[in-house]
C-alpha cells in the first residue's frame, strides 16, 4: 500500500473518494471539500491547511481521511482555548495541531473513510499515518471531531481521550405529517408551535423551497449576502462566499435544501440553508434583512422537520448549541470527539479535565431533558450522534 499526504483534494479521483463515503453524507463528498479549497474558504487565510490522508492499493483508493493542519481553533465547534492557554503557560506550543473534521460544520460523519469490511485493517493504518504527520509537523495534537459512533468508540479503545458535548437533534418517529409530530407534544407546546407558524403566515411571508438544481445564481447571491450579513453583525468571520455556494450546489444538487423567504411585497428577506444525506438532514446557515416574528423558527426548524417527514429522513441535526430548540421538538443528544496528545506533559491534567467535562455534560443533559416538550409516552430516545 502507498500512503500519501495531500495538500489538495483535487489529487484524488472524485469517484474513488465518494465511493468510501457512507450514507451519502454531503459534507464528505469530494465536490463539497473541493469547493471549500477552490474558493478560498480554507487555506492559510483562515488557518485550515489541507493535509488529507490517502491510502492506495495500486491505483485504487482504499482509505482516506479529511485532515487539516490548524493554526487556530476557529470553525471547529469543539472548544479547546483552555488547552491552548495551558500549553502556553507551560512554555509549550499548541499550534499547529491536526484536525479531522469538516471545516465550519459541527455535523456527525465518518472521519476514517475505508472500504467496507476492511476497518480492522485500515483504521490502524490511518491513525498511524496521522501520528507520523504530527511528528513531521511537530504538531501538538490530533483532534477527531464529530465522528460517527463506531469510529469514535474505536478511537477511544486506542487510548485517545474522549470529550463529551451536547447538541439538540430531532428524531422522526415514523410520522406521516407535521400534525403527527404535533400530536406527540404537550398541549401547551403544541399551541405555541401552531402560533409561531401562524405568525409567519399572517405576516404574508411566502417560502420557496429550493435545491441545488432549482436555486438560481441570484438566489445564491442573495443567500451569500444573508450569510455575510449575519456573521458581520455578530462580529464573526464569514469564511464562505457566493462562489463556494454556487459550486457546492452544482455538485450536490438535490442534497441541498435552500429555504428562501419573500415578504408580502415580493422582496426576499431571509434564507436558511440545509443539507441532506440518505438518512439525515443537517441545518447549517441562516440570515435575514428584515425581522418577522418566528420566521427563524419556521425557516430553520419547522420547514426542516416537514422535509424530514416528507422524505423519510430519520434525524435532523440543526447545528450546534441552542436551548431554544428544545421547546420546538429537539432533544439533547450526546456528541463526542477524540484527542491524541504528542507530548505527555499535560496529558494527566487534560484527562482530568475531560472527565470533569463528561460529568458536567451528563448533568446538563438531564436538566434539559426535564423540560422536554413531549408527552411522557412520546419522548424520543436520543442517541449518540
Amino acid at each position: 500500500m502507498q500512503i500519501q499526504i495531500l495538500s489538495s483534494i483535487d489529487v484524488i479521483n472524485p469517484q474513488q473518494w465518494n465511493a468510501l463515503v457512507q450514507d451519502a453524507n454531503p459534507f464528505l463528498q469530494h465536490g463539497f471539500l473541493a469547493a471549500l479549497e477552490h474558493h478560498g474558504c480554507v487555506g492559510e487565510k483562515f488557518g485550515w491547511l489541507p493535509r488529507h490522508i490517502a491510502v492506495f492499493e495500486g491505483a485504487e483508493l482504499v482509505a482516506a481521511m479529511p485532515l487539516y493542519e490548524k493554526h487556530n481553533s476557529y470553525g471547529e465547534f469543539v472548544f479547546d482555548q483552555a488547552w491552548a492557554n495551558a500549553y502556553q503557560q507551560q512554555g509549550l506550543r499548541y499550534f499547529p495541531k491536526l484536525v479531522s473534521a469538516i471545516p465550519y460544520t459541527p455535523a456527525s460523519g465518518q472521519r476514517c473513510l475505508v472500504q467496507a469490511g476492511r476497518e480492522a485493517e485500515l483504521y490502524p493504518l490511518l491513525l498511524s499515518a496521522v501520528t507520523q504527520v504530527a511528528e513531521a509537523l511537530q504538531a501538538s495534537s490530533f483532534h477527531c471531531l464529530f465522528a460517527v459512533s463506531e469510529q469514535q468508540e474505536w478511537l477511544q479503545r486506542q487510548g485517545l481521550l474522549t470529550r463529551h458535548d451536547c447538541q439538540f437533534h430531532w428524531y422522526n418517529q415514523d410520522y406521516t405529517c407535521f400534525d403527527d409530530f404535533l400530536a406527540t407534544l404537550t398541549a401547551k407546546k403544541r399551541k405555541n408551535l401552531k402560533q409561531e407558524r401562524r405568525k409567519v403566515q399572517d405576516a404574508g411571508v411566502q417560502l420557496r423551497l429550493l435545491d441545488g438544481h432549482s436555486a438560481s445564481a441570484a438566489d445564491w447571491e442573495q443567500f451569500a449576502f444573508f450569510y455575510r450579513h449575519t456573521f458581520e453583525s455578530k462580529w464573526g468571520v464569514p469564511t464562505l462566499n457566493v462562489g463556494f455556494f454556487q459550486a457546492m450546489a452544482q455538485v450536490l444538487g438535490a442534497q441541498v435544501v435552500l429555504v428562501m423567504a419573500d415578504n408580502a411585497a415580493g422582496e426576499c428577506i431571509a434564507g436558511s440553508l440545509m443539507f441532506r444525506s440518505a438518512s439525515r438532514l443537517y441545518g447549517r446557515h441562516w440570515g435575514c434583512t428584515e425581522y418577522v416574528d418566528s420566521l427563524h423558527f419556521e425557516a430553520c426548524y419547522y420547514q426542516g422537520i416537514e422535509y424530514c417527514i416528507r422524505h423519510g429522513l430519520q434525524v435532523f441535526e440543526p447545528g450546534a448549541q441552542g436551548e431554544h430548540k428544545v421547546p420546538r421538538g429537539f432533544v439533547p443528544t450526546l456528541t463526542r470527539s477524540s484527542h491524541w496528545l504528542r507530548d505527555d506533559a499535560l496529558y494527566a491534567a487534560i484527562a482530568r479535565h475531560t472527565a470533569y467535562e463528561r460529568d458536567a455534560v451528563a448533568q446538563y443533559m438531564a436538566q434539559v431533558q426535564a423540560h422536554s416538550p413531549y408527552r411522557p409516552e412520546c419522548l424520543p430516545l436520543a442517541r449518540l450522534a
